[in-house]
């Protein structure tokens, strides 16, 4: 946990503008190293906590915890389509139109409150009650929303509609996980401050 919760945060962000300065190169030097050190937080910092699900031991859930990660995927994914699904049929009123004018008020609602009472009914998988199972997903969509409107911001700014094409008609990897990688860090510091 500590090499999780320190290393990368503390010693990799050091490291990373100590080795640019050692290159003697100051060309745009603070907007070089906040592009990497936002690239490694994202992309693999707060990524990592997906499978650091696996390592927290958890009284009487021994052997399960592959159940935590299944549940984070599955409430966050399925929270992705359902605002896209409840946006199309019902969407009106968009959140952020210069961002992201496919993501509306009516999709934000029914697709967060609807993965969260799946998240809610998977409660039985999981060492939550179903009431708790319900609050954390609600947080982890909430935390999911923002991970997306921020990778919005990322692709506008970089002028660019999609981060790849790997996937035919979604664009690349991080266009699918860009809600993981919010959601994630804070399901795993929620599940480990309250069940460890």
């Amino acid at each position: 946990y500590n090499l999780l919760a320190i290393f990368i945060p503390v010693y990799a962000f050091l490291l990373i503008p100590t080795r640019m300065a050692l290159s003697g190169d100051t060309h745009h030097f603070l907007e070089r190293m906040a592009k990497v050190q936002w690239s490694v937080m994202i992309a693999i910092y707060c990524l990592s906590y997906a499978p650091a699900l696996l390592m927290l031991p958890i009284e009487g859930f021994e052997g399960r915890n592959i159940n935590l990660l299944l549940f984070l995927m599955i409430v966050i994914q399925t929270s992705d389509v359902l605002q896209y699904v409840f946006g199309k049929l019902f969407g009106k009123h968009p959140i952020v139109p210069k961002l992201s004018p496919n993501k509306t008020i009516e999709g934000f609602f029914g697709g967060i409150i609807s993965a969260s009472l799946i998240g809610m009914m998977l409660w039985w998988a999981t060492p939550f009650t179903w009431w708790a199972a319900f609050l954390l997903s609600l947080v982890i969509t909430l935390a999911g929303f923002a991970g997306g409107l921020c990778m919005s911001a990322i692709k506008r700014d970089s002028g660019v509609k999609d981060f790849g094409t790997m996937i035919e008609g979604h664009g690349g990897m991080m266009d699918r996980m860009d809600s993981l990688c919010f959601a994630a860090p804070i399901f795993f510091h929620v599940i480990r401050y309250f069940y460890v």
